[in-house]
């Protein structure tokens, strides 16, 4: 881990790690800051990280133009929580065991397995592809989750976040993870409400974290400063273990491929009383009535890629079954809001 020497213009680091730095508005608010040392440091930082070039030269990694302040503690709360999301090391820019370099697209950081593969991608299931379509990005907070709330009895943004505030009065200040965030409707809240020290916006849709980038830039005042950018797999988080306070995932549990494999990545990635918040609908009252419905999921699942959830028994058992407990639930209709917490 690099040690830290001086303070805003002169912080810079022993061990020639990255640096973020405060210019305008990108996934991480920063861009990078080089500096040469007697460790060893690659000969090529490959791409675009965020919206500044980096180039190497033969002595040494070049620093990007302009050269702001560095905020030293949003430096620490970064650098404590980003990891390789191989091998779970702390990450700065370059994982420091599996050698591997991440970047960013211009809107965020990507942190997936095979986000910089040329040839090489794995097969993705419909229920996550179609969030990557730009239309269906667009169109996600202009009618599309508006919707959730006249079908499934979604009590819509603001009511939601109440609720999810009362979950997380235990972990208040400290991070939190919107996994799944789509085009960063809780995230932008999060951010806002100026009750966490760090907030990510997590999605694996490209087009969803660009819409996030756009509505961000579109405001006025926004507190971009401890807000992050990141494309990640739910079942591969790229946080080291036990750092993170808050995770919260809005409408998002049935989307994912296997919800056990996304829960259990929460629960390594919790620190001790961590809270863990979500929102999805049960498929009960007049859908109990529908004929081998445990079967006519599972057809579901293999076609889709997506889960249905047919009791309330089901997630709590999911919860237990990844290490979580206390789990408490609110319902309205088909809308279902759980919490459960990683024990101490």
């Amino acid at each position: 881990m690099s040690k830290l020497m001086g303070t805003g213009n002169n912080l810079r680091s022993v061990s020639g790690a990255l640096l973020p730095c405060r210019h305008s508005f990108n996934p991480m608010r920063c861009c990078l800051r080089v500096v040469k040392s007697s460790m060893s440091i690659p000969a090529r930082i490959h791409g675009r990280l965020f919206t500044h070039e980096v180039r190497a030269s033969s002595a040494g990694v070049v620093e990007t133009k302009p050269d702001p302040v560095v905020d030293e503690t949003m430096l620490n709360i970064r650098k404590n929580i980003l990891a390789c999301p191989i091998c779970y090391e702390l990450l700065f820019g370059m994982c420091s065991t599996c050698r591997k370099t991440y970047s960013g697209e211009g809107s965020h950081l990507d942190l997936t397995i095979t986000g910089r593969g040329k040839v090489y991608g794995d097969p993705v299931a419909p229920s996550t592809e179609i969030f990557r379509w730009p239309l269906v990005s667009f169109l996600y907070e202009r009618g599309w989750r508006q919707s959730f709330s006249f079908w499934g009895g979604f009590p819509g943004p603001e009511k939601e976040f109440e609720l999810i505030k009362e979950y997380l009065k235990p972990v208040l200040g400290g991070n939190i993870i919107d996994a799944s965030c789509g085009s960063g409707m809780f995230s932008r809240l999060f951010a806002r409400s100026g009750l966490f020290s760090l907030v990510v916006a997590l999605d694996f849709s490209e087009s969803m974290l660009q819409q996030c980038y756009d509505f961000i830039k579109q405001e006025d005042n926004f507190p971009e400063e401890n807000l992050i950018l990141v494309r990640s797999d739910i079942s591969r988080l790229p946080f080291a273990s036990s750092t993170v306070d808050a995770v919260h995932a809005g409408a998002a549990l049935h989307c994912w491929p296997s919800p056990s494999a996304g829960v259990a990545e929460i629960s390594r990635v919790l620190k001790p009383g961590g809270m863990f918040v979500a929102s999805t609908y049960i498929a009960d009252g007049l859908f109990s009535y529908i004929p081998l419905r445990g079967a006519l999921r599972e057809n579901i699942a293999q076609f889709s890629g997506s889960h249905v959830f047919l009791s309330e028994t089901e997630l709590e058992d999911l919860c237990k079954s990844c290490g979580l407990i206390n789990f408490t639930c609110t319902r309205n209709r088909y809308f279902f809001m759980l919490s459960a917490m990683k024990p101490v």
